[in-house]
């Protein structure tokens, strides 16, 4: 049976990506690969990471990270300190794997899924066709929401800061999507490793902090069935940001 396999955030941790393929027995034939976003930097192997995903025909959507490297590669932006993709802007194939990545879109949607990388404004009626033709390279209010919201308010208002957990009318964007209309689709999303793992209802939030010497995880749509492995070690401070 061919199966829609979401991974959280993988953040340049190779290692732990092939481990948790190998546990799912990832049939390359028949399974397709979704990851959330964030395939790139704060880990140690980004190029690895690319190069495995590209070579897996891997679907998924973009996330900040991603698109900060696409930005560095075109010159928009700086490194920043704790980056860790210079492997791939030295990469011979750099080329070929930014052009990959930059065609993932923000948003994925199924019959029963929704997927993006870190959440949708609860005032979008149609995410897919708002967030469809953005420039990854570009900033864009839409795509800066969807890669880069926790909390927000129901008319799409953010809060200055996501930490400490800000006051009322902010709460998780989820909430607020879930209540202004009758979802059926299983939501899935990274981004918020502070969070942890959400699996309840229909709300799969995946990042689990693997690069924060957490874990890398797994769902598979088909069999409702959640896999983690254990990150080698910690890559990167939580608790420098």
């Amino acid at each position: 049976m061919a199966r829609r396999i979401f991974v959280g955030d993988v953040q340049g941790c190779r290692e732990e990506l092939e481990r948790l393929l190998e546990e799912l027995r990832f049939d390359p034939t028949s399974d397709r690969l979704e990851p959330v976003g964030d395939l790139v930097n704060r880990g140690p192997d980004s190029l690895g990471v690319l190069r495995l995903a590209r070579a897996l025909d891997a679907g998924g959507v973009l996330g900040n990270h991603d698109l900060h490297l696409l930005r560095t590669a075109a010159g928009t932006r700086d490194l920043g300190q704790r980056d860790t993709i210079q492997d791939v802007l030295g990469a011979e194939d750099r080329d070929a794997l930014l052009g990959w990545l930059a065609t993932r879109p923000f948003v994925r949607a199924w019959e029963d899924v929704l997927l993006v990388h870190a959440g949708l404004d609860p005032t979008w009626d149609d995410p897919v066709a708002i967030l469809e033709g953005v420039d990854p390279y570009l900033p864009h209010p839409a795509s800066d929401f969807a890669t880069r919201v926790r909390y927000c308010a129901r008319d799409g208002s953010r809060p200055t800061s996501d930490w400490p957990p800000p006051s009322a009318p902010f709460a998780p964007w989820y909430e607020h999507w879930t209540a202004t209309r009758e979802e059926r689709r299983t939501l899935v999303w990274g981004h918020w490793a502070r969070a942890g793992l959400v699996a309840r209802d229909r709300l799969r939030g995946l990042d689990s902090g693997c690069v924060w010497g957490g874990r890398l995880t797994a769902w598979i749509a088909e069999e409702d069935r959640l896999v983690q492995v254990d990150a080698a070690r910690t890559y990167s401070d939580p608790l420098a940001g």
